[in-house]
Parts: structure tokens; C-alpha cells; sequence
């Protein structure tokens, strides 16, 4: 698996902090507890599932969530891979999913889909699959899902690809 490294080292230490109690003027409640004054590291793991994520005037307008604006300190968990991306990274002899780490489980007119910027449209997610309640494990899903569609024969860019090759 990956080596923790410096920024994993500081945001656990920075997550340790928070968690202490805190000092005078604020109830001696955590920084989650406070609720909207925290800053966003602070904010619950499923804040998406449980609110609408609507969070700033310009997602409200346009009545979705904007997702590119994530903590870069909240890396994934790999202990939470699926079966299937720890297959990948071990075929693919990959220590990280760096290229995969902006990649978040979202929602397309009320369905669960992942984005797919090779193709600048969402990929939705079969019916029948239910959805964990973690939003890490929600993402880890919709990176699997997003690689194994790349992968497919299904995939738009197979048929263009098709089209154009010159060999």
C-alpha cells in the first residue's frame, strides 16, 4: 500500500487537534460541533448525504453542487478500496490513484452518476447498486465504476477512435 506521507502526517495532526477539546469561548465544544462557523475540514464525512451540499450562493443558483472545490488535504483512505481498484493498482503496478483522487460520487438529475471528463458527461449508476452510507466508500465506488466504463466497448471514445485511427 501507499507510505504516509507529510501532508497525511498533517492532516491526522491537524484531525487530533480539532478533536481535543477546545479552549474558553466556544462552549468547549469540537470544532465539528460548533456547525456552521467550522471551517470546512471540520464539516461531517457524509455532509452531502445528509444535506443538500448546496453550500455557497453560486451552487444554490445553479441548484448543484460544484464538486472540484474539496479539501486537496482530504486524500483517499486506502483502506477502503474495492476488490477491484486493488486488482487495478496491482496490475497496473500503481502504488496511489493519484489521477483518480478528484474523482467523487455525484448526483445527475436525481440519479447517482460519476463525472467523466473524457467524455464531458456523467455516467450513471445501475439501479441495482446500492450505494454505501460513507461518502469515502461512495467515492472509491464511483472510481471503480468510472474505470471499468473507460475500459468498456461501450465507451464513446471506442467508437471514435474507430473512426479516426490511422493504422
Amino acid at each position: 500500500m501507499a507510505k504516509i506521507t507529510e501532508l497525511q502526517k498533517y492532516a491526522r495532526a491537524r484531525k487530533a487537534k480539532q478533536a481535543k477539546p477546545a479552549a474558553k469561548g466556544n462552549g468547549g465544544k469540537p470544532a465539528a460541533a460548533r456547525g456552521a462557523g467550522a471551517k470546512s475540514g471540520a464539516r461531517d464525512i457524509d455532509h452531502f448525504i445528509k444535506t443538500a451540499g448546496l453550500d455557497s450562493q453560486r451552487e444554490k443558483e445553479i441548484g448543484q453542487h460544484i464538486g472540484y472545490r474539496y479539501d486537496v488535504n482530504l486524500v483517499p483512505d486506502y483502506r477502503r478500496l474495492t476488490p477491484f481498484l486493488r486488482k487495478y493498482m496491482e496490475v497496473m503496478q500503481w502504488q496511489d490513484l493519484n489521477w483518480l483522487e478528484d474523482v467523487h460520487l455525484g448526483y445527475e438529475e436525481g440519479r447517482a452518476a460519476v463525472f467523466d471528463r473524457n467524455v464531458n458527461g456523467w455516467v450513471t449508476v445501475p439501479e441495482g447498486v446500492k450505494l454505501p452510507d460513507n461518502q469515502q466508500d461512495r467515492d472509491m465506488l464511483a472510481r471503480e465504476l468510472l474505470i471499468k466504463f473507460q475500459m468498456s466497448p461501450r465507451h464513446p471514445l471506442v467508437d471514435l477512435h474507430k473512426a479516426y485511427r490511422k493504422f
